[in-house]
């Protein structure tokens, strides 16, 4: 299967697209991944691509496109692949069906994991970090330490990231509906969008997008 993940900052893509790669058996593409691999190798796209960022600036579309192409031409995604952050807006959406199209292939399913704005704010502002170990993380109300911004682990003081401010994500969402929600429509034109609740527990979110996927492609 060839499948393109949606979804809202905070809406669990990450963790959803390990688990259904896993059921699926194809490869899970982010593009956080494939920019570290290609500066991490220093690879041409990713010295031009640390370039942009270095800056300070949006690395264009162009050279993500060409970093997911290369990626997807590998030997591991021949006969399938999920893909996690692209394409982020038509332009790159309208680029993946050209090199698609190219190769005689096409995508399965778009699965669109749904998350109400103020959900989202609620999941990613109420998160803590711990400074001495970023691995031990909390939530204010899903996961809140014994004793109030302590670590249960080693004592660290617990902090909340630049990032996770309710001003920055709000910020993102609207980048979010601004940029990357068009897809969803450019997608629905080709019928290939299918939405789920992203709320509830991992695994459950996981049988429902499994069950979704399965309708979705039946159904064609």
């Amino acid at each position: 299967m060839r499948i393109v993940l949606v979804g809202p900052p905070g809406a669990g893509k990450g963790t959803q697209a390990a688990f259904l790669a896993k059921n699926l058996s194809i490869p899970h593409i982010s593009t956080g991944d494939l920019f570290r691999a290609n500066i991490s190798r220093q690879t041409e796209l990713g010295k031009l691509a640390k370039s942009y960022m270095d800056a300070g600036n949006l690395v264009p579309d162009e050279v993500t496109i060409a970093m997911a192409k290369d990626r997807m031409e590998q030997k591991d995604a021949l006969n399938g692949f999920l893909l996690d952050g692209f394409p982020r807006n038509v332009s790159q959406a309208e680029a993946l069906d050209e090199m698609l199209k190219t190769e005689g292939l096409k995508l399965d399913a778009v699965l669109d994991l749904e998350v109400p704005d103020e959900e989202v704010v609620k999941r990613i502002a109420g998160r803590r970090i711990c400074r001495n170990d970023s691995a031990h993380v909390y939530h204010v109300t899903y996961k809140a330490p014994r004793q109030e911004g302590v670590c249960d682990e080693c004592g660290g003081e617990l902090y909340q990231r630049d990032d996770d401010a309710e001003d920055t994500v709000r910020k993102r969402l609207d980048v979010y509906h601004t940029q990357t929600e068009p897809i969803i429509d450019y997608y629905k034109g080709q019928d290939l969008v299918v939405t789920i609740s992203a709320l509830g527990k991992v695994d459950e979110i996981t049988q429902r997008a499994m069950e979704a996927l399965k309708r979705g492609v039946d159904d064609k």
